[in-house]
């Protein structure tokens, strides 16, 4: 029966490594598997993935279609409860505080807490986003979490002001009646018998 002490590897999985540049009798003398000059034969001549020798590569080439979520993705830096552990009880831990203490670093859009570890005294957090289990051991410690508003999209503002004072699914009043539209083919046979 299979145990952790009887493990073995399959047979044929794991082979002795390649021993290169032992002279002629060990099966890979002279070039040592490296074939005759060229950039692949020199040490340290190895090619980047993709790279076809100076001409304009296959992934340039092809024809890029299609949209792609991965621009709009909103990235959050990530604090796990035994990173906190770092501060003193009552301390009011903020972002600025953390980017000092170089638990974060980079562009994001916000902070979340992670409920991995456990919180050794109270703190007062402010934060973007946190998770239940975090906030239950971080209360649970004498602490108090506060989520920071962030100001709305300003995209989604002007579309608000732009239909807020047209009602929904009425029909417009009398006295702003539409003109009907005239189709681009009606105006030039309106020019041509003109």
């Amino acid at each position: 029966m299979l145990r952790l002490h009887n493990l073995r590897p399959r047979p044929g999985s794991r082979h002795r490594v390649k021993r290169l540049g032992c002279g002629e009798s060990s099966g890979h003398g002279k070039t040592s598997g490296k074939g005759n000059k060229g950039q692949k034969a020199r040490s340290g001549g190895s090619i980047r993935l993709g790279f076809e020798g100076g001409q304009m590569p296959l992934i340039r080439r092809l024809p890029k279609r299609g949209f792609n979520n991965a621009a709009f993705h909103n990235r959050y830096a990530i604090i796990n409860l035994d990173d906190l552990n770092a501060f003193k009880a009552g301390t009011a831990v903020n972002e600025q505080l953390l980017r000092e203490a170089k638990l974060v670093r980079g562009d994001f859009v916000g902070i979340k807490i992670l409920g991995d570890g456990e919180v050794k005294h109270g703190l007062k957090i402010e934060v973007d986003k946190v998770s239940a289990a975090a906030r239950e051991k971080i209360e649970k410690a004498g602490g108090t979490i506060t989520l920071s508003e962030k100001a709305e999209d300003s995209h989604g503002e002007a579309a608000g002001e732009a239909f807020a004072g047209e009602p929904v699914g009425e029909a417009p009043s009398e006295g702003t009646k539409k003109k009907p539209k005239t189709s681009a083919k009606a105006k030039k046979k309106a020019s041509r018998e003109s």
